[in-house]
Parts: C-alpha cells; structure tokens; sequence
C-alpha cells in the first residue's frame, strides 16, 4: 500500500514522539487527527475509508475496514480530507472532516541537539503560523530556544524533554530523510537544498530566510577582529588541506586582525585523527551562551568555517561569511557568495543521492574510505582557494586592512 496502511508507524529516535491515540473525537467512537500524516483510529464497525488530497482532489488511500489503525504514508504538510462512511450505507459520510489549522495547537518538531538544523529551519515554521494561524509550538535544542526565543513571541520554543502541547491537532516532523524517502518529505533535500527543504516539507515559501537574532548586542572587542570554526561532528565536514587554516591565520594576522576562534570545543577528533586550534589563532572555545556566540559574530568583520552550526549562525547575524566544504555542494547551505569549493578531485557526497550519511562513522568517506583518496573533497582546497575568497569579501564590503585603519 504506497498511500496508506492499516499500522502504526515506528517512532523515530530523532524526533519528540507521536502521541499515543488520535487526539480528535470524531462520531461513533471514531479518532482522527494529522500527527506525522493523516491518523484515523475505528472502532468495531464496518467501515469504508478515503484519505484525499483536498488541493488537487487526488484519492490518496482507501479501504475497507472492520477496527484498527488507518494512517497515510505521507508526512509532510498535506491539506487532507478525511471521509469515513459506514459500509451498510455509502450514500452519506459518518464523517467528513478537512483539515483546517486555524486557531489548533500544533506541533512542528526540529531532530533534537541541532544547531544549524534549528536555526536553518525555524523562519519556515513562522511562515507555517503566519499562513494557516495555527497556535504553534517547536522542539528544538534548548540553547537556541532561550536564544530565539523573544523574536518569536507568537511561536512557544520548547526543549525536547519540555513540550506544552500534549494534544497537537497536527504535528511534522522537519529534517533530512535519505534513501529517497518520499513520504517524509515531498522532495529529496539533496535536490532542493539543506535549508530550503523545510519549505518545501510545510509547504510555504521554501526562499531562505535567516532567523531573528537579538537585536543590537553589545560590542565586547574594541579592535577590528575575524570569527573562524575549525570543528564539525565528523572528518568529512572539516577542512583537512594540513596546512589550510594556518595560513588563512597567518594571512589574517598580517593584515591586523585579531583572530578569534570560537569552537565549543579546544580538540575534536577521533582514534589518529585530531583537530585544534590552528596556530596563532586566540583561544575563543568553549560551551559559551549562543547569545555571546551570536554577539561576537554580529561584530566581526566577517567569519570563516565550514558547513556547520557556527556558519549558519554567523549568517543568521548578518555577518559575510566565506564558508569551506567539499562534503557537500555549494546549493546545500545558505547562499553566500564566498562558497569555496573544489570541483577537481571527489566531491559532494552529502547531496549524492546513491550513498546515505553515517552520523554514527566519525570517519565516513563512502567513495573513498581507507584509500589515499579519503577526504580529498578538502584536502584539495587550498590555502590560496580560501583567502582569495576572503579578498574577494573584503573588496565588496570595503574592508581596509587594519593596520591601514590605524595608520
């Protein structure tokens, strides 16, 4: 059944779970309600069902049925209709109920513990309230809750473990499903785009849109200094040229700047493999508040990382950023025009749609994992690749040097 099945679905270990039974009484002891899809719970009876498509009129699933489960393959934001009739008379529904969010709690839920997942993806939740006027709620990591918290008064953010709404009308899930999952998500991210899939997933207008941030935080640093991250969750996001960061470092320090490392962390590696700070970069690491984070970024000249939270948070705060990955494709993250990427050697696999991601391998390299080749999608980007991005960014935003700036 593509469309349908008489059976629950499986939690997802990622995502707050579903509730246990449908949260809306329908007549006769029939349940329903759109968490993670459209669910229906019958009772004893005879029973025919349909499941449609109220914009295109499309018939999505049917069935006989005598009790149990009906629930629809898909996921993602669909204006369902839900029509129930009893068998022994089809000529008028027991229930004929289409979706209306309007004034309803519901509950869009971010995969817990991601930085730049939450802050990618939470101005499509706001456009989702703003277009159907639901009452709504989102589970994300709490350190970004307490941060976006005030911009988004209409919106109640809520950690994982701290969800208000016990009975949502409607729940999705937002994230990135691989395997050509098409019922989680009504195109593949590797084809739209990292961020903008969460558009397309609640069915608003999948165009970027950075996240409110604070407004005005105070300057801490009186010299002119740049933001980096060096660190990711894995070898592949990082950028493994060996000599790479030390001489943006070098570049940068000679042109006056201050440069501020700002990682969580002061070593993130695995087994042989270990990154640090590069030499001649200020020690900034640490688990700082996101706001002191996003403060810092609002006031530096411009930052440089790789495709990880920290980038997306530099964006988020208006800072130019020149963001390095091979891992994945420059359509992949938020558009910045400082995109190095080297299309010579193996790239892109995050968006190849023939491999899946192994969050659990710190070590994933699926082409060319314990070859000579292993990582070379950065190990090919150079030093030179990086700064003369940063040229580029200094020249269009009128960057002087600072040691210009003093003379």
């Amino acid at each position: 059944m593509s469309e349908g099945a008489i059976a629950a679905a499986p939690a997802d270990p990622f995502f707050v779970p579903v509730t246990g039974i449908p949260t809306q009484e329908g007549p006769r002891g029939i349940r329903f309600d759109f968490n993670d899809g459209a669910r229906i719970l019958l009772p004893r009876g005879a029973w025919h069902v349909q499941i449609e498509d109220d914009e295109s009129g499309n018939i999505l699933f049917a069935c006989d049925a005598e009790e149990g489960w009906v629930r629809s393959a898909k996921k993602y934001y669909v204006p369902f209709r839900i029509r129930i009739w009893d068998r022994a008379d089809l000529a008028t529904p027991v229930l004929d109920h289409l979706m209306d969010l309007r004034g309803r709690p519901v509950l869009v839920k971010f995969p817990i513990g991601a930085l730049g997942d939450a802050l990618a993806w939470l101005p499509y939740a706001e456009k989702f309230r703003e277009k159907h006027g639901c009452r709504l709620e989102c589970t994300l990591p709490k350190s970004v809750a307490e941060l976006l918290g005030p911009q988004y008064p209409d919106i109640a953010l809520s950690d994982a473990s701290e969800v208000k709404t016990d009975a949502p009308y409607a729940s999705y899930r937002v994230g990135v499903f691989f395997g050509g999952d098409q019922d989680c998500q009504p195109y593949d991210f590797r084809q739209v785009g990292f961020g903008r899939t969460a558009g397309y997933l609640l069915g608003v207008d999948p165009r970027e849109t950075p996240p409110r941030l604070p407004p005005d935080p105070p300057r801490t640093i009186a010299e002119p200094y740049v933001c980096i991250a060096v660190q990711s969750t894995c070898a592949s996001k990082m950028w493994n040229n060996g000599l790479g960061w030390e001489q943006v470092v070098e570049h940068l320090k000679g042109l006056g700047y201050r440069v501020l490392c700002i990682d969580r962390d002061r070593t993130v590696g695995s087994g042989f493999f270990w990154n640090r700070i590069p030499h001649g970069a200020e020690d900034f690491t640490g688990d700082r508040p996101l706001a002191e984070r996003a403060a810092m970024l609002r006031h530096a000249d411009f930052f440089v990382g790789l495709a990880s939270g920290l980038s997306w948070l530099a964006w988020a705060a208006g800072t130019p950023v020149v963001l390095v990955s091979g891992f994945s494709l420059p359509t992949c993250e938020f558009f910045t025009p400082y995109r190095v990427h080297n299309t010579h050697v193996c790239h892109g696999c995050w968006d190849a749609a023939d491999v899946v991601f192994d969050r659990r391998d710190f070590f994933w390299c699926p082409r060319h994992k314990g070859t000579d080749r292993q990582f070379e999608c950065t190990r090919a980007i150079t030093g030179r690749q990086v700064i003369r991005a940063i040229e580029r960014l200094r020249a269009d935003h009128r960057l002087s040097a600072p040691k210009e700036r003093h003379s």
